[in-house]
């Protein structure tokens, strides 16, 4: 009876192994389709990790297994460099495809508001960016339980088709779809990250009273052709919104 016992067992375990390999295997499969077919092209910024795994609906230590085997077969590369990261309620969020991306891969529960589209002159930006004209897109984050938790202000060259958004919208509700849509996609930039008490007008838009201290984080952002594309100011509740600063050889 043991002995068949451990025979079932290893059939078990062996069952098991092959339903994840298999699944591993699917992933590999089509993010190589895709890849091949150009539907990712060279430099695509990947979906995160939840994302990904809600579409495979597979965990995600089988999705990391699946992105190792592409990373070790050179379909796709890590980004280094990045020393400081910012988190949500603990959860560490990739800025790269900007907030609201990084909000949605983290998992989290956040609705999104959009304040105002517009185009605006700044002269003030002129010397900077060579240009006054500009699309802002102001936007506000709302938690599950009504709560706001950050107001954003994205300022975008009008140039390049980005002057027809505040007619026609952005694509899929994000920014960052509509910007490489229409040709920019982030290669390079800064951000500084510090804390402010709110303005009056801050502080009406999320609800807090004037005075309240919030994390302010200003992030510029260059493209492929080092062409400016997008400035944005984010004011985060740091009771969600912490900075995790990493130094030292990663282990």
């Amino acid at each position: 009876m043991s002995c068949l016992l451990q025979v079932v067992s290893g059939i078990n375990l062996y069952m098991i192994r092959q339903v994840r390999f298999d699944k591993k295997q699917r992933v590999v499969d089509e993010l190589i389709r895709r890849i091949e077919s150009g539907l990712m092209e060279d430099g695509f910024q990947l979906p995160g990790e939840h994302q990904l795994a809600q579409e495979f609906k597979v965990s995600r230590g089988t999705l990391r297994e699946a992105l190792a085997e592409l990373k070790r077969r050179n379909y796709i590369a890590t980004q280094s460099g990045v020393g400081s990261i910012v988190t949500f309620d603990g959860v560490v969020l990739d800025q790269r495809s900007g907030w609201a991306q990084a909000l949605a891969d983290s998992g989290a529960l956040i609705n999104t508001e959009v304040l105002r589209l517009e185009a605006v002159t700044r002269p003030d930006l002129l010397p900077r960016f060579g240009t006054d004209q500009f699309i802002t897109l102001d936007r506000r984050r709302r938690s599950t339980d009504g709560k706001l938790v950050s107001l954003e202000r994205s300022l975008m060259p009008a140039t390049g088709g980005l002057e027809s958004l505040p007619r026609v919208g952005l694509i899929d509700n994000s920014l960052t779809i509509t910007l490489a849509a229409y040709g920019y996609i982030g290669e390079r930039g800064d951000q500084w990250i510090g804390a402010e008490p709110l303005s009056a007008e801050d502080a009406e838009l999320l609800g807090r009273p004037v005075g309240t201290v919030f994390l302010k984080a200003l992030r510029t952002t260059y493209d492929r052709q080092n062409r400016f594309m997008e400035q944005v100011e984010s004011l985060l509740d740091p009771v969600h919104f912490r900075l995790h600063l990493q130094f030292g050889n990663p282990q």
